[in-house]
């Protein structure tokens, strides 16, 4: 979604609401550095959140406190009271507040310490606690109070839904992002390839029946949260009576702190959002789900974590990492990974990979046993090229991969690769790098590629009359294995004469070289037809033969171009002489006249 244009959902307009908010940075300038400024625009949102939601059954939780605040046990009494998992039973609201200047801070500190403990644990993520004095000290805590008092600030959920405070803690998000000079696109990824991504996962799902099992998804990087919140929103699309519980864990405690006041105020769990780095502090350990959509950090190191993850790898098929661990310079694969652990027995996920997942590394490295071991378990059930610029922090290649651990018959042994890169429509304004977006058309040619399952192209055109094109390419699992093996060559004596030593041939280490043979030939075959007829003592050492797997994009797609006869590109090139010749002619005839 453009951020910049004014876009209404559910009669909210969500640029206007965002830039309401934002506008409270007027009363923290002197206060805070620029950069900073989401260190109060964030928590306050979340909270003002948390006060518009609580505001009607307000004075219902105070009379139902007054009633119980002596017993030990008595938040399930709160929460049925408030309507939702979280509370506040102090006597203030934002109203409250405003009305009295002169203690604003000790009756703010008193109305936050009224919530219930889920929500100061969000709050003390966010670091906002640090904050509040910090506001007073500077004397600007009053006015950012009053401006989150305006009629215009109201988030009433009724007012405004969880989808569309998505948006708006989207687009906030993504302005404190630029304000620190930050990558926007590490903290969320735009609808239209959130919903690609959901749309491929529920093909064909079934979530019909009184009996139904409670589906689970999780997202092992989640932002905001926005992709379960919208992968929510499809199942519900699919069967409205359909249970949904979903699961995220995130590292920065500000998306962590949108993600899990989201989960509250739906109704969901809060406990199962959780916060820490997916790959050194996993909480869901001994957990699997039914759904796994994320969109982890790419091109980021996993120094950090690399003891925690070294370690893990040592427990082979106890851990998570035991099959391989890619170059420490990028740790996308390592969420690969943690998302097929995670995986039932039944379960699908949609993961985004740039392109160093689908070639870096040689035979036998991290990288390609990790890809080694997905399709020869036969996981992999396909791979979509996104188009370029398609995400706000990068212009690269990347792809979503559908991993499948029940594939239909049809399916099992291969793998369809399906080429994007042409479907899109151009934006009217870029956001930082992003300046396509998959609009509803090019989703449905994607969906219907993957869905029809076959070795096609599909032409089209967007809404706004650009062509659009998405090739699909069913390909047998194992062609995109090979076996890299060590060629020697035998020293030879001045005479021409082989050296030998105990009746064996002597290789010489100068003259090694290696062959990468494809799993669909046999090695015997390709050494007779492209070494020995140049090399006719050469020999295949066996015991460093190694396999390999990497996924040529590029060479799947490639469509060879005739070259244009030689006898026409004459033909060209003499006309053009001569219309240049009569140019001249005529410029210099006019010349002399």
């Amino acid at each position: 979604m453009d951020t910049n244009e004014k876009i209404k959902i559910v009669g909210t307009n969500i640029q206007e609401k965002a830039n309401l908010i934002w506008n409270v940075a007027n009363s923290l300038f002197g206060a805070y550095k620029p950069h900073e400024y989401g260190l109060v625009i964030l928590p306050m949102v979340v909270i003002k959140r948390f006060h518009d939601c609580l505001l009607p059954t307000r004075e219902k939780v105070l009379a139902t406190y007054e009633k119980v605040k002596q017993l030990a046990v008595k938040d399930g009494f709160l929460r049925t009271a408030s309507g939702y998992r979280f509370y506040n039973t102090s006597q203030y609201t934002f109203e409250r507040l405003k009305a009295d200047p002169e203690n604003i801070k000790t009756n703010f500190e008193a109305y936050i310490n009224g919530f219930s403990d889920n929500v100061i644990d969000i709050l003390a993520n966010m670091g906002f606690f640090t904050q509040i004095e910090r506001m007073a000290d500077a004397g600007v805590l009053y006015q950012v109070i009053s401006d989150f008092t305006a009629d215009n600030a109201d988030m009433n959920p009724e007012k405004i839904s969880a989808i569309d405070m998505g948006y708006v803690f989207e687009n906030l998000v993504q302005r404190f992002s630029e304000s620190y000079d930050e990558e926007a696109g590490a903290h969320f990824t735009s609808r239209d390839i959130i919903y690609l991504m959901c749309d491929l996962l529920t093909m064909n799902a079934d979530f019909s029946g009184e009996d139904a099992p409670a589906k689970t998804v999780y997202d092992m990087a989640m932002g905001t949260s926005q992709m379960l919140t919208c992968m929510e929103e499809r199942i519900h699309a699919l069967d409205k009576e359909a249970e949904i519980i979903c699961y995220g864990q995130e590292i920065n405690p500000f998306t962590f702190g949108i993600a899990k006041a989201d989960m509250l105020i739906r109704g969901g769990d809060p406990e199962n959002m959780q916060f820490g780095d997916t790959l050194n502090a996993d909480k869901f350990k001994g957990y699997t789900f039914d759904y796994i959509i994320s969109n982890p950090p790419f091109g980021i190191d996993w120094k950090r974590e690399a003891a925690d993850v070294e370690k893990e790898h040592k427990l082979g098929d106890a851990g998570r990492f035991g099959v391989g661990l890619p170059q420490k310079s990028d740790g996308q694969m390592l969420f690969l990974l943690n998302g097929i652990a995670k995986l039932k027995d039944t379960g699908r996920m949609a993961i985004i990979q740039n392109g160093s997942s689908l070639f870096t590394g040689d035979a036998g490295s991290g990288s390609s046993e990790i890809r080694r071991y997905i399709i020869e378990n036969d996981w992999l059930d396909a791979i979509v090229q996104l188009p370029n610029d398609s995400f706000y922090n990068t212009g690269i290649a990347t792809y979503i991969w559908i991993i499948n651990k029940d594939k239909p018959q049809e399916r099992k042994g291969k793998i369809q690769l399906i080429d994007a890169s042409k479907c899109c429509q151009s934006r009217r304004k870029p956001i930082g790098n992003k300046r396509v977006d998959i609009a509803e058309n090019s989703r449905t040619m994607i969906v219907q590629a993957y869905g029809e399952y076959r070795t096609e192209t599909y032409e089209g055109t967007e809404e706004d009359g650009k062509p659009i094109v998405c090739k699909s390419k069913i390909l047998d699992g194992v062609s995109l294995g090979y076996r890299k093996v060590v060629v020697e060559t035998p020293i030879h004596n001045e005479d021409g004469t082989l050296v030998l030593k105990r009746g064996k041939k002597v290789p010489d280490p100068a003259k090694r070289d290696t062959e990468n043979i494809p799993l669909t030939e046999e090695v015997e075959e390709y050494i007779s037809r492209e070494v020995l007829p140049y090399n006719p003592d050469a020999w295949v050492d066996e015991g460093k033969t190694k396999i390999g797997y990497e996924i040529p994009y590029a060479r799947t797609f490639y469509e060879y171009k005739e070259i244009e006869p030689a006898d026409q590109i004459a033909q060209r090139i003499e006309a053009h002489e001569h219309a240049l010749i009569e140019k001249l002619h005529e410029l210099f005839g006019k010349a002399g006249e």
